[in-house]
């Protein structure tokens, strides 16, 4: 039988090549995922500034009502009307009467069209609603 001899020059060498893989998967994977962090960014609302108040933590299940200068509501990317607004919001207190709300009004939208969104929740049975604005200074 034919041995192998060891010589001491022969390095162990270590592939690198599965270590790149697994790294470039997780900054595509990373990369990726901050896409999808905050979908409201998109939605071009200017927000009051408020100096004093604290930041309300993102649920899973929060609905976010966003309300325009000239009046119009999304919500989950799609424009509604006052009736389905009130319709989507007593869908989600069925499912849990304590699904936060929160509010963002356009600084130039209509103190009354707020106050009718307010309502719309109140009256869906809905009560933890927050009204968005960006932190001033």
């Amino acid at each position: 039988m034919k041995l192998r001899r060891n010589n001491d020059d022969d390095e162990p060498v270590l592939n690198l090549t599965p270590m790149i893989d697994v790294v470039f998967q997780l900054l595509v994977f990373f990369m990726v995922a901050t896409q999808f962090l905050d979908p409201e960014r998109e939605i071009d609302i200017a927000l009051p500034e408020a100096s004093a108040g604290e930041p309300a933590p993102k649920e899973n299940n929060e609905i976010v009502i966003n309300v325009f200068a000239d009046g119009r509501m999304v919500v989950s990317g799609q424009t509604v009307d006052d009736t389905q607004l009130l319709q989507t919001l007593k869908a989600a207190a069925l499912d849990d009467p304590n699904t936060p709300v929160t509010i963002r009004g356009d600084g130039q939208a209509r103190h009354e069209r707020i106050v009718q969104v307010m309502d719309a929740c109140s009256r869906a049975g809905l009560t933890q609603f927050n009204v968005g604005t960006l932190e001033g200074t």
